[in-house]
């Protein structure tokens, strides 16, 4: 392949590299994602293991690892990462005899696309249609290469698939119940109250309204603050002050220069 941004499954200088490149859009994104993971009708499969509720921070920065090498590898890099995941997949699905709904993948992917873009608004500026559409471009060609079917082809069409999706699959399950006490375990009671307040921020209105939460987040007058904390470089105390102390080193590989 010629020395060009084609070397990347995500081209340099793309939105999504932004996006991903700051550590806080990414907590914002998994902070979202850990509620719609909960509240999905497929939560059972990441009960199957076990390891997601015993160590969520844990399958957090694991998840966080794969997604970011699929954005910023080399092309070769990338696709390894995807064909690596969909390995993983294949052995819970053996194991479990049975197959994880075709759905409850692309909700996954889903979930990337709506949050990439909520995280970026909300703590950044808003995107252009054209950004959009590359955040729906990046997460949609992992889908083909994850052998995914019936994926929208736009951002427009995901945004209709997307609302279906959340009126059909989500749930407040007893293994979503569950899943938010072990966030609260690992997270202890003041960091589980504002992961609790920036899912209010981020969620769309039918996953908000499952949640085990009250419904009205005081967080909202506090990110103009945080804004300005980022130009003053003085985040950083802000993203540690809101995960424990042992992932204070991987809070900082998050952010990319």
């Amino acid at each position: 392949m010629p020395e060009t941004e084609q070397q990347y499954f995500v081209p340099k200088g793309s939105i999504v590299r932004e996006i991903w490149g700051k550590a806080d859009n990414i907590m914002f994104i998994f902070a979202a994602s850990a509620a719609e993971f909960a509240l999905n009708k497929a939560v059972d499969w990441l009960y199957f293991t076990g390891k997601l509720p015993a160590d969520p921070l844990g399958r957090l920065f694991s998840t966080v690892s794969y997604a970011r090498m699929i954005i910023y590898s080399d092309y070769d890099g990338a696709i390894a990462a995807i064909n690596r995941i969909n390995a993983i997949h294949a052995g819970v699905e053996q194991a479990r005899g049975a197959q994880i709904p075709d759905w409850a993948y692309r909700d996954v992917l889903f979930m990337l696309i709506d949050y990439s873009v909520r995280a970026f608004e909300l703590l950044d500026r808003e995107l252009t249609d054209d950004e959009k559409e590359e955040v729906f471009d990046v997460f949609y060609s992992v889908g083909l290469q994850m052998g995914l079917k019936d994926m929208p082809f736009n951002y427009r069409q995901w945004t209709d698939v997307r609302v279906q999706h959340l009126q059909q699959h989500l749930l407040k399950s007893n293994f979503a119940i569950d899943l938010f006490k072990q966030y609260k375990k690992h997270l202890g009671p003041i960091r589980y109250q504002l992961l609790k307040q920036v899912q209010l921020l981020m969620l769309p209105p039918d996953a908000k309204k499952l949640l085990p939460i009250t419904k009205v987040s005081y967080l909202s007058p506090i990110i103009s603050f945080y804004k300005l904390s980022r130009l003053l470089k003085l985040d950083g105390v802000l993203k540690e002050a809101i995960l424990p102390a042992e992932y204070k080193d991987q809070i900082k590989a998050l952010d990319t220069d």
